[in-house]
């Protein structure tokens, strides 16, 4: 008879222990979505046909090869209306899966930029070259936050 009572006891903490830990797991109502990637531009006065012109081409060119190879999911370009002088303008946005694909995926990107854009000599040119019609004023990783429908 102690033999039944122990295990009968020694059971019941067991589902005490068990329902206390399914209790006790939060139920948050979002989950983690995609990263992206997101560049603060000022275009300079009057060089907007130029730098739109440069996104059109090459940088386009460039995201199309990263998407189409996996390494991103989408891209977008923003125009910023209602800033001020020396405020960003444009924001160039790269989709990512997760943090954890965008740092898995850096060589097969840079090999991609390498083969759509150039060596490193011919990105560093590129670069120097839009300097004089844009300027970098930030980076930000962001997160997307989903949210999930209400429980009623």
């Amino acid at each position: 008879m102690k033999k039944r009572n122990v295990l009968v006891a020694s059971l019941a903490i067991a589902l005490l222990i068990a329902s206390v830990s399914v209790y006790a797991q939060v139920k948050r109502p979002y989950h983690n979505g995609t990263v992206w990637n997101i560049s603060f531009i000022r275009i300079k006065p009057g060089m907007d046909s130029a730098y739109m012109n440069y996104l059109a081409s090459s940088w386009k060119a460039e995201q199309e090869a990263q998407k189409k190879d996996g390494n991103i999911v989408s891209y977008k370009v923003m125009s910023v209306e209602g800033h001020t002088t020396g405020e960003f303008n444009l924001m160039l946005m790269s989709e990512y899966k997760s943090l954890a694909a965008m740092e898995a995926s850096e060589d097969k990107a840079d090999a991609v930029t390498q083969r759509v854009v150039g060596n490193d000599e011919t990105q560093m040119k590129g670069y120097n070259d839009r300097l004089a019609i844009r300027e970098i004023i930030g980076d930000r990783l962001a997160r997307e936050v989903i949210l999930e429908p209400k429980n009623r």
